[in-house]
């Protein structure tokens, strides 16, 4: 098959412009890719061979070599592993759309400081580019396990490639990066040099599972050195915690997480008895960006006795947990296990139970140790942690001794259910909560005057789970969760009240409005009454005890769930002087077609009061207007 030239994909051609132009201050990086890479290939014939999917593969020395030449200033990364078919190295390095490479530079454009940048190139899996950082030009040959023909590739990284079939390919994979000369001031290393490839892979790859060698430098009878090995190979979660720094755990972390930054939280677990496993989790200090995309990747990577099986593996830990990096290592599964396989395996479910009150039980650790590392983890994943008071019942207590939310009592902290109850006032028999878009909004709610004015503390949820949680726990240590937007609201007689006399008063003073407001407003609302909610606004609308709010109603509709539309309740505030000249003027007038509009305006009020819209805005503004210009 003759040589053949192609062209890059426009955004891989802006992606290596980025690269060659020297976006990232720490080029030493590059090397850290490739070896990554060249790891991920030795895993995936690793597992191919234990599939039977690769028969022919040769699989009794797998490793990365390193291959120094001063004199062509060449720097290779070989390893033996899965290697690319020829359709698949035009496929996966000429166009690398499935790479993301589109959210990759629009990441890299928003990065405002060095190592936000440099952390894109893990995150993207375009790690095989940042080889032109370094390179002028470079070579990439490769043979696929069990396949006679290799595929070499070359490319200086100007717009352009070619590909070319060879015979004499070995198995795996090898980049021949053509240096370009050091140049001390622009963080260039010369990276011919032996003492500075080896510092690299100690820092950035010593954890690797395979042997990482450096190929000896011949002497003069032509004959090389052996290779020198130079990463530990140590699984670092199969040491005690003493003989682990927390830089090469924070290492493991990056480069299994994908994340520049440094972890929240090291959790380390071993289990023996019947079932031995060990585990190193991590809990990242920043939520990813996909965190609640459908297509979100979650899960840990799964060992069986140090060989690899698969990445993402979704059963060990449950969806509200999915933003936890880590590793397992079985020592009893099957190294034939298939995701299929895992989802029936009783000891796959027992090892999610055990992680899963491994790391609710380290936050709820953090939140009494660390009150600031604790604040950190909240903002970043309490709204995800707390979909598993929806879906998981079983661990639900201990979530809710975790859970914490932002309170009228305080503008900047949160506070727990327990801290609520203890500082409830005598009396008080209910949890009070009220949801919405965001605290500011909530804050100025109606249906909060009467709690502000008698200084009853409300917790104010802002998160879409919020809506569906709170009514399916119900409960806190026996103290019932009530939504102060939903049913009616008795928090009993103020010092100036009058008491039960006059409410009864009012409701039959208000009677005949009520009654006819309700006619009037069939269309929109369920019932008119008076509230014992308002002190300030005129009215306000509310759901049933067991009814849904518009959110609720709004996020079904969403999923595609058909929703009837629910009838609200308007309550009106007796004590406004708008409310209560309206209901004079309705037992004074014959002709009632006016008050009809002004009906109307009440109930579209308390509709933008919660946020809402007016179910016709044209005619909303045209009453409006019609008003004001009466008043002038």
């Amino acid at each position: 098959m003759p040589t053949e030239t192609f062209e890059f994909q426009v955004e891989a051609r802006q992606l290596l412009q980025l690269m060659i132009h020297s976006v990232y201050s720490n080029k030493d990086v590059f090397l850290r890719e490739l070896v990554s890479n060249a790891s991920d290939a030795l895993d995936k014939l690793r597992l191919a061979a234990l599939r039977d999917d690769a028969p022919d593969a040769d699989v009794s020395d797998l490793h990365i070599e390193l291959e120094i030449d001063k004199d062509a200033r060449t720097l290779t990364v070989r390893d033996n592993g899965i290697g690319m078919s020829y359709d698949e190295v035009g496929k996966l390095i000429g166009t690398i759309a499935n790479s993301g490479t589109a959210q990759f530079l629009r990441e890299l454009r928003q990065a405002q400081d060095t190592a936000g940048a440099e952390g894109l190139i893990g995150q993207f899996g375009v790690g095989f580019y940042s080889g032109f950082m370094v390179a002028d030009e470079v070579t990439l040959l490769t043979r696929r396990a069990g396949e006679g023909q290799g595929t070499r590739w070359i490319s200086r990284g100007e717009g352009t490639y070619t590909l070319e079939a060879v015979d004499d390919a070995p198995q795996g994979t090898s980049v021949t990066l053509h240096l370009k000369p050091a140049d001390p001031d622009n963080q260039l290393h010369d990276y011919t040099s032996v003492w500075k490839v080896k510092e690299i892979v100690k820092r950035y790859s010593d954890f690797i599972t395979w042997p990482i060698r450096l190929v000896g430098e011949r002497g003069e009878d032509g004959e090389a050195a052996a290779p020198e090995t130079l990463n530990s190979m140590k699984a670092l979660w199969a040491r005690s915690r003493e003989e682990v720094s927390e830089e090469e755990y924070h290492e493991l972390y990056k480069h299994i997480g994908h994340d520049w930054r440094e972890p929240l939280e090291t959790i380390q677990l071993q289990a023996e008895g019947t079932f031995e496993y060990q585990a190193l989790l991590f809990v990242p200090s920043h939520a990813p960006h996909d965190l609640f995309n459908q297509n979100f990747k979650r899960g840990l990577q799964l060992y069986v006795k140090r060989v690899f099986i698969m990445d993402d593996c979704e059963e060990l830990l449950p969806p509200y947990l999915r933003f936890v990096k880590g590793v397992v290592d079985a020592q009893d599964l099957s190294l034939n296990v298939s995701r299929e396989i895992l989802q029936q395996d009783r000891h796959i479910r027992m090892m999610q139970r055990r992680l899963t009150k491994k790391v609710l039980s380290s936050v709820k650790g953090m939140m009494a140790d660390d009150a600031e590392r604790y604040a950190t983890f909240w903002r970043e994943f309490g709204a995800v942690l707390k979909e598993g008071l929806v879906t998981d019942p079983d661990n639900r207590d201990a979530l809710l001794a975790v859970t914490s939310f932002a309170t009228t009592r305080d503008e900047d902290g949160t506070v727990t259910l327990k801290q609520y109850v203890e500082r409830m006032a005598d009396g008080q028999d209910d949890i009070y909560y009220i949801t919405g878009e965001s605290r500011e909004s909530i804050d100025s709610s109606p249906h909060m005057e009467a709690f502000r004015e008698r200084g009853i503390e409300v917790l104010l949820l802002t998160d879409p789970v919020d809506e569906v949680w709170a009514d399916a726990v119900g409960e806190f240590e026996g103290k019932r969760l009530r939504s102060i937007a939903k049913g009616e609201i008795d928090l009993g007689a103020r010092e100036d009240d009058e008491g039960e006399g006059e409410r009864e008063k009012q409701a039959e003073e208000y009677a005949g409005l009520l009654g006819w407001m309700r006619e009037r407003l069939e269309e929109d609302v369920k019932e008119v009454r008076l509230s014992t909610r308002l002190t300030v606004s005129p009215a306000c609308l509310v759901a049933d005890a067991d009814g849904l709010t518009p959110a609720l109603e709004n996020m079904y509709r969403a999923m595609g769930q058909e929703v009837p539309r629910a009838l609200r309740i308007l309550e009106l505030n007796p004590d406004h002087a708008l409310v209560k000249g309206l209901n004079e003027a309705y037992g004074e007038r014959e002709d009632r077609s006016d008050l009809t509009e002004t009906a109307e305006l009440l109930y579209a009020l308390a509709v933008l009061a919660e946020g809402g819209r007016p179910k016709d805005p044209a005619r909303f503004v045209q009453l409006m207007a019609g008003r004001l210009e009466r008043t002038l």
